[in-house]
């Protein structure tokens, strides 16, 4: 029986959600509860998530409506270390357009943070941290013993920035791109880039490769004709359709080269995920991927839940599809013919469907209980708690060989036992999810976030994993004033990874 045989990667590709007024309570300085974890004797976190090669993955949280040196919505991100014991308000650190050594400045309504990712660019064996910054361009932030160091800008690019092994030669490479104005029909051209790994301190790639294969954008030769059916196919090589929320990554088809799924801005209001599937030093090519034409807060994941060798996609519901969506990769891609669906009815899933739920408002992939098959983490921030609105919670889905079967599946929220807080109106719990072994113990921990929690100053929660799943054992929830940071109406926890 096949088991998965890389590392998993994980988004939630949402915006920072509307302003809420909060009624009572929330976060303030939560520590640990419960009992302490055993403190693991060796770190085995991914290396992917790991800045300072200690073998504990290290937790990045945005805040980017933060006010910063006077500047409103200037941004910044929270770096939580990792830890035997997992993580804490004492080991962190806070980047912004102000910290010293970091390019640029803090200009107002910059949303520094709102998107980022974790790769090793330089090769030096320590995970780097790209930080998108809006039209001022994106920065990284390099890994080095003691942890993040200095600060390269990245001019031009500052959307969604993806790392990955696109062409598949062993070496992790940069997919950057411009930000766009999200207006119109139609969604504006802007220019994209990737940048051949590795990549110096100094900011330069070993090379650039283009991001299109115009021939084959979607997936066959194309003509003159065809690309103005379709689109895509007509953009230059070094530009790229649509605004970008955000990205992840993963190897779909199983070529050795990673692909990437964007959500995007499609036209007239709406949203939407694309695929770029690597091409080596030819471009991404294009294909059909779930999850288009929908609404702005709908998560997308990608991992082998199945356990085949071949990442699948996990688009959650959204106003078109009631049902969270699993594409399941395979050797020609993703295929309508091979999508797997769930919801709240699905046997051994707690709780009831109900309209407005937002089941899958965040989405992560990774294996938590070290089976060998990716459990889907899956934001429910509509979700109503003992008759209260919109408190959100969070569900882990197990992978098994079949898929996703709702068998196991644990649901989560702030009236749980064990779970710091209480359930308040508008908090919508599971904005954002991430999977990560932030106490190195060989199993993958929830962090969940509410950007709306305590007045939109927004909280993070971490739930420990373990070989049957999640547990509250030791749960810990922290916000901006817990690690020392700007709070007002910052949407801490906005964006996790």
């Amino acid at each position: 029986m096949s088991r998965a045989r890389r590392r998993t990667r994980s988004a939630r590709l949402t915006a920072p959600l509307a302003a809420a007024v909060l009624l009572a309570g929330g976060v303030g300085t939560w520590a640990l509860t419960g009992a302490s974890a055993q403190a693991a004797t060796t770190g085995s976190a991914d290396a992917r998530d790991d800045f300072n090669g200690d073998g504990y993955a290290d937790l990045v949280v945005g805040a980017p409506n933060a006010t910063v040196s006077g500047k409103a919505k200037a941004g910044y991100v929270a770096v939580m270390y990792g830890s035997p014991s997992g993580l804490s308000a004492a080991k962190k650190k806070l980047i912004s357009r102000s910290t010293s050594g970091v390019p640029g400045s803090a200009t107002a309504n910059q949303y520094f943070g709102a998107t980022f990712d974790k790769g090793d660019l330089d090769g030096d064996g320590l995970t780097d941290l790209v930080i998108a910054g809006g039209k001022a361009g994106s920065v990284v932030l390099w890994g080095s013993t003691s942890g993040l160091t200095g600060g390269t800008a990245i001019a031009g690019y500052g959307a969604a920035p993806q790392a990955g092994d696109f062409d598949g030669d062993g070496t992790l490479d940069l997919a950057l791109f411009a930000t766009q104005d999200v207006e119109g029909d139609d969604p504006p051209s802007g220019a994209a880039t990737v940048w051949k790994g590795p990549v110096s301190r100094a900011g330069k790639p070993t090379a650039t490769l283009p991001v299109l294969n115009k021939s084959l954008w979607w997936g066959y030769q194309a003509d003159d004709a065809t690309c103005a059916t379709n689109g895509g196919c007509e953009e230059d090589a070094d530009s790229i359709s649509g605004p970008i929320q955000s990205s992840t990554a993963g190897d779909i088809n199983h070529d050795g080269k990673d692909d990437i799924v964007q959500w995007i801005y499609t036209g007239d209001g709406t949203w939407g995920n694309r695929v770029l599937y690597g091409g080596g030093g030819t471009g991404f090519t294009g294909g059909w991927v779930p999850g288009d034409g929908v609404g702005l807060d709908t998560g997308t994941g990608i991992g082998d839940v199945n356990g085949d060798g071949f990442d699948d996609v996990v688009v959650g519901a959204d106003g078109w599809h009631t049902k969270v969506q699993v594409a399941l990769g395979s050797a020609a891609g993703l295929s309508e013919s091979r999508v797997q669906t769930l919801d709240q009815d699905l046997p051994g899933f707690p709780g009831v469907e109900e309209e407005g739920d937002d089941l899958g408002t965040s989405v992560s992939v990774a294996d938590v209980t070290g089976d060998g098959y990716a459990d889907i983490a899956l934001g429910i921030a509509g979700e109503d708690v003992s008759g209260v609105v919109d408190a959100g919670s969070v569900a882990l889905v197990h992978g098994s060989p079949s898929g996703v079967t709702g068998t196991g599946t644990q649901v989560f929220h702030q009236d749980t036992a064990g779970v710091p807080g209480v359930a308040e109106e508008d908090d919508r719990f599971g904005v954002s999810t991430a999977l990560l072994d932030v106490d190195g113990n060989g199993h993958r921990d929830l962090a969940a976030g509410s950007s709306a929690e305590n007045a939109a100053n927004g909280a993070v929660w971490v739930l420990r994993g373990t070989a049957t799943g999640l547990t509250t054992t030791s749960a810990l929830a922290f916000g901006p004033k817990t690690v020392s940071a700007p709070y007002t109406k910052a949407r801490f926890g906005s964006f996790l990874r």
